[in-house]
Order: C-alpha cells, then structure tokens, then sequence
C-alpha cells in the first residue's frame, strides 16, 4: 500500500470510550512538561521557507494524479478583532476600521479562486471551519459575499452530510445575526465563553455578562446549528477553584453538545497581549491541577463523553459518534470528524494540508497581499512528508484520536518490523508503561484512562524532531524559553 495514503483497520473493535477519566494529581504534576499539541505532524515549528508556491502546486498535483478524490476540508482565516482578550495567541489584527476588512476580503476572494480553479473536479467540500479573530468582525453583507463566492468555486456536500462551522464571540453577534448564519449555511456553531465569573472576564479583558452568551447558545438552538460548541479555560488569571465550579455549573444548565477546555498556556515572551496580564493574579500550579480534576469530574459526571486532550462531547454528538466509529481526525482546528480529507486554508497564516505536505501562509498582511498580487498563492512556508513522518504521523493520530494502536496494521501499511524500528521508543514507553499510563505487547499499544489525559506525553515517544533545533527564522533567544506550552 502507498504510504502517501495509508488506510488500515485493527482486527479489533475500537476501544469502547466512556465518560471515566482516571485522574492523579500526583502523576500529572509530576510528568506534566512543554510539548507539541499534535495538531499537525511534523508540527508547525518545523515548518521552513524551503518549501513554498510551487511546491504545493507539486502537492496539488500529486493529488490529482493518485485516482478516486476525496472531499476537502476547507479552512478561512478571518483575523480582524474589535477588541483584544490578553491571554490570546492567535494571529489576529485587532481594529475598529472596517475598511481593513474589506480590503482583506477582496484578497480573500482571489486567493479562493485560485485554490479553486487548481481543485476544479475534485472540489468537493464536507468540511468548512471558519476561524479567527473573529469571523463574525464581517458584516451581514460580506458573509452572503463570502459564502456565495465560495459555492462558486467550490462543490459542497448537502447540509445533511458536511459540517460547516463558524467560531463565534458572543458580543458580536445579535439572535438574529445567529440565524443569518444559519440560512448562510453554517450548521456547527462555536462560542467563546473561557470563564462566567466577572473578576476573571475583567482580569483577561473580555467582559461577558452570562444572560448575554445563554441568549445566542438559545438562538443557536432555535436557529437548528446541528451542534453547539463552548470554550472554556483554565488557569487564568483570578480564577480559583470556587469560581471554577460555578462557571461550570452554569456551562452543564447551558446543556452545549461539546465543550473544549482549554489549559492556559501564559507565554508573554511569545505573545504582546499577555504581558498585561499581573503574575500576581495567577493560580498556583497546585490550583489549576485541581481545577482540571474539578473539570473533569463534573463534565464526566454530567454525562458528556471525554473525547481527548481538552474536548469533550455528548454521546450522541457527531464527535463522540467519529471516535466510537474510530473516524475521528485531529488536523489545525483540533478534533474532526472528517478524516480522509485533504485540508485546504485561506487567509493569512492559514495552513494546509494537502497529500504529504504542509504549508503555511504569510502571517502579515502586506506580505499576503503582495503574493496575490503577483498572482500567487500566499505560501511561505511549509514541509513535504518523507516515509519516516508519515509513518510517525500515523501513529501519533491513532494515539490522538483513538488511544491504541494495532502495530501489525502499522507494519502492513509501512515497511517496517515495529520492535526493530521503534526499538529506542518501545523502551521510552516501558517506563511510561511503569507510571500506569500505556499498556504494551506485540500487537497493540493502548493508553489507559490514566494515561489519556497525558496522550501528548505519550505521543512525544514518536516525535523525532523534539531531539532538533527548530529551524531558525527569528533570532534566537535564550535557550530556556519554551517553545510549547504544559501538556497539562
């Protein structure tokens, strides 16, 4: 089999996924550490300016050539915000001149048709995730612009069938905006809500009165949004373990179909936003661990399914029902119920993932729209997979998704025998297999439910480039500063 497009099924049923999470302070506390989120293998940091325009064009062909197509996903980066929210690590233009919008919109709209026209024929859409910023910054108007535009260049599957989805700030839109997002055909809905607790919205400087983010979430519902996603964070700034659990409660009364929490990574050498945020005001280590155990113990107990990592989800949601069906993916916008994808990004620093490539777009505007205006596509950087990063990228999304693997189906998709290749990662996990969070023999790799929420320290194992140095593109700082935030 062609490992640019790898398939293979265990000889076993997936692994029955329950609501129980096996939580021990003591052993997260101990092996918590920086790492990578996994949302891409190779990750982005390893992304290099060798790889750009043509070279995709070379993954777009590639794509064409290799038989049957496969329907996209589709991504649009939307980074415009009225305001700013200090623990915020997106790539955002935060601003009250509209006419950036619209500028940026027009750009927008080039570079969907270029990717268009290269996709034509096998231009399918059954995802669409539109993220930010703050998608909904666009008016009324140039939503209906924007969505019309892209069914002109694009094919995309019956409501029914794709999930479109579209990043919401709460203090943005109106009920009636909610439904007009509806009718524009986006049927997956996700609120940033991050905390309830009033001190806590002051501290990050997004005030959120509860009655307002309940309004939409009932919007939402009315409107027929398929599945409604709230946001939430911990270990921010003045939240204790009391303000936790009435923020929750209040979440589990709103009854959302999936719920992402988030562990606040405060990187202020690495994002300007964070420095306004006072050390004093944040939870000790030993707070925030017990705030994850709080999380974990009412959402559980409220019968919502732990998907992975942060994500949780009703058992009838389309995500829990992915990972019972082992169809669950985990691509740049986190978990996903469409696997067999292949990722197509617009907007700056928007990344793709097409066959066995990655590439990334220019993350200032002036750059982005220099490169349409010479008629290419915005590409500045980027990585193409060889055999040893498919074959890891396999098992880490396995891992991800599924929390085992069936090492004689790695071996009949790969050249490999799995003792002799990973004979220095299958002693990594013994000792992981000691701490109680793996479980090892030679036909499956499975993660326990200890394990589960250190999935990224297991994952680790498989990464080669954590041993390297990034590529350099800014100047080097002092070693100590991580690159990644806590795995917990």
């Amino acid at each position: 089999m062609h490992p640019h497009a790898v398939s293979y099924q265990a000889s076993r049923a997936p692994a029955q996924f329950t609501s129980r999470v096996d939580f021990d302070a003591g052993l997260v506390g101990r092996l918590g550490k920086n790492g990578p989120r996994y949302t891409s293998y190779p990750t982005a940091d390893r992304f290099t300016d060798g790889f750009g325009y043509r070279d995709y064009l070379h993954a777009v062909a590639s794509v064409r050539t290799r038989g049957a197509a496969r329907p996209l996903s589709l991504y649009l980066h939307i980074p415009f915000c009225n305001t700013v929210c200090y623990y915020c690590a997106c790539n955002k233009i935060v601003t009250k001149n509209r006419e950036k919008a619209a500028t940026y919109l027009g750009y927008l709209k080039r570079e969907i048709a270029m990717q268009g026209a290269l996709f034509a024929g096998i231009n399918e859409v059954e995802q669409l995730h539109f993220g930010g910023g703050t998608p909904t910054y666009l008016l009324d108007e140039q939503m209906d612009e924007l969505m019309t535009h892209l069914r002109r260049n694009f094919s995309f599957a019956p409501d029914a069938v794709g999930e479109y989805s579209i990043e919401v700030d709460p203090r943005t839109v109106s009920a009636g905006r909610v439904h007009k997002l509806r009718q524009q055909g986006f049927n997956r809905i996700s609120l940033g809500v991050q905390d309830f607790d009033p001190e806590v919205q002051k501290a990050v400087n997004r005030v959120q009165p509860e009655p307002e983010t309940r309004a939409i979430i009932a919007a939402a519902r009315a409107a027929g949004f398929r599945s409604v996603s709230i946001d939430l964070i911990y270990g921010l700034p003045k939240q204790s373990l009391a303000t936790m659990a009435a923020t929750l409660e209040k979440v589990i009364d709103a009854n959302p179909d999936r719920i992402a929490l988030y562990h606040y990574a405060h990187l202020p050498h690495l994002f300007k936003p964070q420095r306004r945020i006072l050390d004093a005001d944040m939870p000790a280590s030993e707070e925030k661990l017990a705030m994850l155990a709080l999380c974990i113990e009412r959402l559980t107990g409220a019968g919502y399914v732990y998907i992975g990592m942060d994500h949780f989800a009703k058992p009838g949601d389309d995500l829990a029902v992915a990972q019972r069906q082992g169809r669950l993916h985990r691509n740049f916008q986190g978990y996903s119920t469409h696997a067999d994808s292949d990722l197509v990004s617009c907007g700056v620093s928007a990344i793709s993932a097409v066959g066995a490539t990655y590439s990334q777009n220019a993350k200032t505007l002036d750059a982005y729209y220099e490169a349409l205006d010479n008629n290419e596509l915005p590409i500045v950087r980027g990585v193409a997979l060889g055999l040893d990063d498919l074959l890891r990228r396999a098992i880490i999304g396995k891992l991800m998704c599924q929390f085992e693997l069936s090492i004689p189906a790695i071996e009949q998709a790969f050249p490999i025998v799995f003792a002799d290749y990973f004979a220095t990662e299958l002693a990594a996990l013994r000792k992981l297999e000691a701490d109680g969070l793996v479980t090892v023999d030679g036909q499956w790799l499975s993660v326990t439910m200890r394990g589960r929420l250190l999935i990224r320290n297991v994952c680790m194992v498989f990464d080669r480039y954590l041993a390297m140095p990034a590529p350099a593109r800014h100047p080097a700082g002092p070693a100590s500063i991580p690159r990644y935030s806590r795995t917990l």
